[in-house]
């Protein structure tokens, strides 16, 4: 009898031991290339000697009463451990083996069969499911979001009618913030739209690969670390996961090419028959990601993903990952968030119809901000004064105007004393063009986003419905393109859509060829050119202004127009021939010329 008590016991032990060591990581920030590496190691060591003394040792753990949803908990541990390195790391790897992990707890039904009037276990399904629809939704598996989504509508259903004393109302909130996001991300409403990472065989562009090969700054800097942050109110979002976030995080890292550029049934079926593992013995491949990653692409950049922080922890995050940057290497920082709680919100937008009266209305009632951003800056013998750091800022607060939620352009000046590449996104972000000049040690790559979006149909404007449209032309370009002129792509055959992504890639190529034989680009460009994410960011930037530029009218058009700094050069201004080409051509593939102000027409 001793000896059959002594396999529980040992299970019950391992099961604790591990709880605590996952207790100690789980609340690790995920920012900082030392934080928690030691105990994430230890961590994962005690959870796979609990895995496999539980395989070995099935049959006499059932006889002492193990449940299925206890080893779909030990599996769903492991997931979320895997996925919070992931979130740490940005390696895909284990972002994969989290996915394997919570796809064999979803296979195996491992939570099926459990009573009905066990709340605690519901709660713990719930969990799972939640936790597997984020890592389903980062790795772009569009099928398993669908079906996870159903099932966890279909559970809260379930729990609302099997335990009416409980409020499922944040359950129920989840399911909604779901099906908004899927909704209105591209990626999954429109299956045949090229990804949003960075996939070598459609971002690559041939003509130009010999110039960027070739191409060599006096200085060359390595893109490894990246902050991304957005914060506005109501804004789309899964989790701890905004969307303007999502597409920034999806840009910025590596799409398996060739062989792995493939999607990926939901249900993997075994000689033609949907396969069950109702019955399964819990084995779980443990080098089963090994097979599903692709050895050929480099690793992803480090990016801290920070949603809805205070002030003071965005510049501490900034702190450790600019004291940790490697030599020669720079650091992105993508900012979205509102400016000023006065000034007008972003939903009030430039529309592309209207009467030129109705048009030289709105501009009037913008004419205090254009003063406030676009006025010459004041500066006492050529240096500019430390007020004009401190008079916008970016608004990272839930209500209110508390100083303390203020992040000035002057917060930032610290940082440049390590090279920096920042994308402001705000209707206060020409404030931080200061920034340009009072750098304490590296010229800084500013991107700065229009102050009001534009659209030909206003209803499609609101940030919070859709996300940002400056973020939209940096992470997918001809998606921002056809939503500001009012283009369905869900209505548009593939052909069309392969014509006009066949459009921006020839006119990408080209201007990155005209950038690696410029010589006037400016050092800040060149030292970061030979990155592909950077390089794509730039062309992207020099086709949203381009963009912007010809569908606003002549006049009084500067509050919807990015600025970047340093300049780029004039051979790509939105005015340059093979650039304003390049986007009368796209117009006209698609038909919406009409909406734009080209000098022909």
């Amino acid at each position: 009898m001793a000896e059959d008590d002594a396999v529980p016991k040992t299970f019950r032990a391992l099961v604790d031991s591990a709880d605590r060591k996952f207790a100690r990581v789980r609340d690790f920030p995920s920012y900082g290339r030392a934080q928690g590496q030691r105990y994430f190691h230890k961590v994962f060591k005690a959870y796979m000697r609990l895995w496999k003394y539980q395989q070995e040792n099935r049959a006499q753990l059932v006889k002492a009463g193990l449940n299925r949803w206890e080893i779909g908990e030990i599996a769903g541990r492991i997931g979320q451990l895997y996925f919070g390195q992931y979130m740490r790391t940005s390696e895909a790897r284990f972002l994969v083996e989290s996915y394997v992990f919570y796809e064999a707890i979803l296979k195996r039904r491992y939570f099926d069969g459990c009573e009905v009037k066990d709340l605690r276990v519901r709660f713990k399904e719930l969990r799972f499911y939640a936790r597997f629809l984020l890592v389903s939704l980062i790795l772009n598996r569009t099928e398993m979001v669908k079906l996870v989504v159903e099932k966890l509508r279909a559970l809260v259903e379930d729990c609302k009618a099997n335990f009416r004393e409980t409020n499922f109302k944040e359950w129920k909130l989840v399911v909604q913030e779901i099906l908004c996001f899927i909704n209105i991300d591209t990626t999954f409403t429109i299956p045949s739209l090229r990804p949003l990472r960075y996939c070598a065989m459609l971002d690559s562009h041939p003509n130009s690969a010999p110039y960027v090969v070739r191409f060599h700054a006096k200085k060359v800097l390595k893109f490894r670390d990246a902050v991304l942050m957005s914060y506005h109110r109501n804004e789309v979002k899964f989790a701890e996961l905004t969307l303007d976030a999502y597409r920034m995080l999806q840009c910025l890292e590596w799409e398996p090419s060739g062989s792995f550029y493939q999607k990926h049934p939901a249900e993997p079926k075994e000689n033609g028959v949907a396969a069950d593992y109702s019955g399964a013995s819990g084995l779980i491949d443990m080098n089963l990601a090994a097979d599903m990653t692709d050895p050929t692409l480099p690793p992803n950049p480090r990016k801290a993903i920070l949603y809805r922080p205070s002030v003071t922890h965005l510049i501490a995050v900034m702190a450790t990952i600019c004291e940790e940057l490697p030599p020669e290497s720079i650091m992105l920082v993508y900012l979205s968030a509102s400016g000023k709680p006065g000034h007008i919100n972003a939903s009030q937008v430039k529309t592309s119809g209207g009467s030129r009266r109705t048009r030289k209305s709105m501009l009037v009632s913008h004419n205090s901000l254009e003063q406030n951003c676009s006025a010459p800056e004041p500066h006492i013998n050529g240096v500019k004064e430390s007020c004009d750091y401190y008079d916008n800022y970016l608004w990272l607060g839930p209500k209110g105007n508390d100083g303390s939620s203020n992040l000035y352009p002057g917060d930032i000046i610290p940082f440049t004393r390590r090279p920096l590449f920042m994308i402001i996104d705000s209707d206060s972000s020409h404030a931080f063009k200061v920034l340009h000049g009072a750098e304490r040690g590296e010229k800084a790559a500013l991107l700065l986003s229009p102050l009001r979006p534009i659209f030909k149909d206003p209803s499609t404007a609101d940030i919070s419905q859709k996300g940002s449209q400056f973020t939209f032309f940096l992470t997918a370009p001809l998606q921002a393109f056809c939503q500001m002129v009012g283009f369905s792509l869900s209505d548009s055959d593939t052909e069309v859509l392969n014509a006009a992504e066949t459009i921006l890639s020839t006119a990408f190529s080209e201007w990155e060829v005209i950038l690696c034989k410029s010589p006037s680009l400016d050092l800040v460009w060149a030292q970061v050119l030979s990155d592909p994410f950077l390089r794509r960011l730039i062309v992207r930037f020099i086709f949203c202004r381009a963009a912007l530029s010809a569908i606003c009218p002549p006049e009084g058009s500067d509050p919807f127009l990015p600025l970047c700094l340093p300049q780029l050069p004039n051979s790509l201004s939105p005015k340059s021939d093979v650039v304003q080409s390049s986007v009368s051509r796209l117009a006209d593939h698609l038909k919406v010329s009409n909406c734009f102000h080209f000098p022909d027409t």
